[in-house]
């Protein structure tokens, strides 16, 4: 069933108006993150109003009034919070966000849901804990990728387990190409498009140099077979610029 469209989304500021929290020492998802994320993200993610729309417009064909949705990994809540504006809160709407930052932001900005019971923000690391719940939907927007490898099969059966018969993953990651010279092209064409939106040289490399060990991408085959052997069988690919990709999986009804 397919919803009517979200409320416009937030109109970012200009290059350069808000982000310019420049990574020291180990990345981590604090209060100056949280405070210009999503800032940080439109203007370091390729496509990144085509993601966020495709995103909602895949997941959109599995829910209805009164569906459960859970967003892993939430941050600030652009993954969930267009579908609660169409459902207008009829629903259950669990977003898990270990970042107790972002946690607050998410009760913030989903207060009244949250007085209301429609919204549940559990500020909890994946690793540890999953929600009691048969979703119609799981979104996991770049959220994988900040999980060690060694614990993303079973957070990813976790996730399967709790989906509704028919019921699917949004995935959306970032990954490596499966060839290192082709992968090397992708990154540089990336780090251009970066400088583009308003990074200097530095700004990139000093990130990239806090994200190590924290953002562990993996090729788009890799994540394909995580799903794969997590139980998921129909999965295709919706969307995929250079070295972001995203997935839809179903789970057979």
């Amino acid at each position: 069933m397919a919803l009517p469209a979200p409320h416009p989304q937030n109109v970012w500021p200009t290059v350069g108006e808000v982000d310019r929290v420049v990574p020291q020492g180990r990345w981590t998802f604090g209060p100056e993150v949280t405070s210009v994320f999503d800032n940080m993200l439109a203007r370091s993610i390729p496509q990144y109003e085509v993601m966020r729309h495709i995103v909602f417009a895949c997941g959109s064909e599995f829910v209805r009034q009164g569906s459960t949705i859970v967003d892993c990994g939430a941050s600030r809540g652009e993954a969930i919070a267009p579908f609660v504006a169409a459902l207008q809160g009829d629903g259950r709407f669990v977003c898990l966000e270990a970042s107790e930052p972002m946690a607050k932001a998410l009760r913030q900005r989903f207060a009244v849901g949250c007085a209301e019971g429609s919204v549940e923000v559990h500020q909890q690391d994946m690793r540890d804990f999953y929600p009691d719940v048969q979703a119609d939907l799981t979104l996991a927007v770049l959220t994988l990728q900040f999980i060690p490898i060694e614990h993303r099969q079973r957070i990813m059966r976790q996730i399967y387990d709790h989906t509704a018969p028919g019921g699917a993953l949004v995935l959306v990651e970032k990954v490596l190409g499966s060839d290192s010279d082709l992968n090397n092209l992708m990154v540089k064409l990336y780090h251009q498009l970066k400088m583009q939106n308003g990074y200097s040289p530095e700004d990139i490399d000093r990130k990239a140099l806090s994200l190590e060990g924290v953002l562990v991408p993996v090729t788009a085959d890799w994540n394909v077979e995580l799903l794969r052997q997590a139980g998921f069988h129909r999965i295709d690919c919706f969307w995929r610029w250079m070295n972001f990709g995203g997935w839809i999986a179903v789970k057979s009804a």
